[in-house]
């Protein structure tokens, strides 16, 4: 996380979690799980240099074979561009559906409806989920404004880019999670 997000979530009147957005309540620090971390070595998949966990980011950052042995494995799972892109929705902008305004990112959206339409009760369809493989193109919400706040806080998009950028696997919308977690599975295996 941003340390801008991480500050929102931890605002002294709510704290919540950063993924869940459950209330967090004050805790201690794990040191069992920070004295792990600092004696346990592991070996750069890069350079085959052993290092302490603690210290693995910063040499990953550094590292350009390890850099170099991640970009292989991004394009081993890339899939070849597709040329027929009419066949794929549009993820990136919407239109307003109180009004006839359109291509709004998600966050432009959530703006525009706040500003423009936040006492507007009409039920309509969000198309930001409408957009999506599990989404429902005529499911009318019963109260969108209380949808756009607790559903599209953050953008599907970066989500899906934070997470391919993680694993590559996460970038189709459309894959099966099981799927990709039994191939991410399969991987960390093969690159021991």
């Amino acid at each position: 996380f941003c340390t801008p997000c991480l500050q929102e979530c931890l605002k002294p009147k709510k704290p919540v979690c950063g993924v869940c957005r459950s209330s967090l309540s004050p805790g201690s620090r794990a040191l069992d799980l920070e004295k792990q971390i600092e004696t346990t070595e592991t070996t750069c998949n890069g350079c085959n240099k052993k290092m302490y966990l603690s210290k693995m980011r910063s040499h990953a950052a550094s590292c350009s074979k390890y850099q170099n042995y991640i970009m292989e494995g991004v394009k081993a799972v890339t899939k070849e561009p597709l040329h027929n892109t009419r066949n794929f929705p549009n993820r990136f902008t919407f239109p307003c559906p109180y009004c006839s305004e359109k291509n709004f990112d998600q966050e432009g959206l959530v703006e525009h409806c706040k500003a423009l339409h936040s006492m507007d009760a009409k039920q309509v369809v969000c198309p930001i989920c409408a957009s999506m493989p599990w989404g429902d193109p005529n499911y009318r919400s019963a109260n969108f404004m209380e949808h756009l706040q607790r559903r599209h806080r953050f953008s599907y998009d970066t989500f899906v880019v934070v997470k391919a950028f993680l694993c590559p696997l996460f970038q189709d919308y459309d894959a099966d999670e099981d799927d990709i977690m039994a191939q991410v599975l399969m991987r960390s295996l093969r690159d021991k």
